[in-house]
């Protein structure tokens, strides 16, 4: 039976939570112009309208590394406490126009410093800037919650530096810990002792695993250095085969590891070959923690209801599968159980009954 379509006025209002979205990758283009202009960095164009459909064509190419790449002149402007402040504060607010109530937002502080900011000043201004968004959000009658995840960069030598920072300002809006960057040839376990330390701390963390690289990336991620949640997780399907899972397909499903899935993105970096035939739906139908994300804002092209709107239309979903991704996002989200609960009862079920 195919779901009754759900029109994009109705997606726009369902409660929705986000795990895994990249402060550097969600950035406003016409914010980007402005802040280029500050300065005196280059950007491909000037034109915002034209700057967001360049980064979607480059993010298009179906190569990593190129994705990862549009990420210079996002970085170019988030190199001074204004820059932080202003892309951190637009963030919360985007968040909120998109009917998000919980978000976790990501950023290697070490990509922040080349303007003189300490890894501490960039930590605190990126905070000061979420504040002020939350604040400005609960004021017009949009709360979001907002949580920052710390990544350290997989490839370089400074991981521990920031599971360090993580476990610093963990009571400071700070709520988990990621590693980011290119996958293939600098697997997890590269930085076992940070993760480690982060479990000794109590700091919870995920792993981008299973996106550029396969089954070894996402057992060393869950297996050797204990990830909670696993940053992407599309080639955990090459341990599925015909609907039978394999021993690390049983130990993710079975033990509720979360996986943070990015469908745009996903079929940006080659992952993936179709919304209709993207692994997360089949995974949710065997009964794994998915979680619809969106990655990158600007550089995929997407909000959360887009995202919504793509697996509505192109893979069947119904009202219950999307609410069954927002409730698993918000069970595994790295904040206290009470306030986990209480978001889902309190906000997103009444929310999806008030909205259908």
């Amino acid at each position: 039976m195919t779901a009754p379509r759900i029109d994009t006025d109705t997606l726009r209002r369902l409660p929705k939570a986000v795990l895994h979205d990249h402060l550097d990758g969600g950035l406003r283009p016409a914010t980007l112009v402005e802040l280029a202009a500050e300065v005196g960095h280059q950007l491909p164009t000037t034109d915002p309208d034209e700057l967001a459909a360049w980064y979607v064509e480059a993010a298009n190419s179906g190569d990593l590394v190129r994705y990862i790449a549009t990420f210079e002149h996002t970085l170019a402007v988030m190199q001074t406490r204004e820059g932080l402040l202003r892309t951190a504060e637009e963030y919360v607010l985007d968040l909120a126009a998109d009917g998000v109530v919980y978000g976790e937002v990501r950023y290697a502080p070490e990509l922040n410093t080349q303007g003189g900011l300490s890894l501490a000043e960039v930590v605190e201004s990126v905070q000061e800037g979420l504040a002020a968004g939350m604040a400005k959000a609960a004021a017009a009658g949009t709360p979001v919650r907002v949580g920052t995840l710390l990544c350290g960069m997989r490839m370089f030598d400074r991981v521990a530096e920031a599971a360090d920072l993580a476990v610093a300002y963990r009571d400071a809006g700070v709520v988990g810990f990621d590693i980011a960057g290119a996958e293939d040839g600098f697997p997890p376990a590269d930085h076992l002792a940070a993760f480690e330390h982060l479990r000794r701390e109590s700091v919870p963390f995920t792993i981008h695993a299973g996106e550029a690289y396969g089954l070894p990336s996402i057992h060393q991620a869950v297996q050797v250095c204990g990830a909670q949640r696993i940053g992407h997780g599309v080639r955990l399907t090459e341990d599925i085969v015909d609907g039978k899972l394999g021993r690390l397909a049983s130990w993710v499903r079975d033990r509720r590891v979360a996986l943070e899935m990015c469908p745009t993105s996903n079929l940006q970096t080659g992952c993936a070959t179709s919304i209709a035939e993207h692994p997360i739906t089949a995974m949710k139908d065997l009964g794994f923690r998915v979680t619809l994300n969106t990655d990158n804002r600007l550089v995929s092209g997407t909000t959360m209801t887009r995202e919504m709107a793509l697996l509505v239309e192109e893979a069947g979903w119904g009202v219950e599968d999307l609410r069954t991704v927002t409730v698993n996002a918000l069970k595994s989200a790295f904040i206290p159980f009470d306030e986990r609960k209480a978001l889902i009862e309190d906000v997103v079920l009444p929310g999806y009954a008030a909205a259908l």
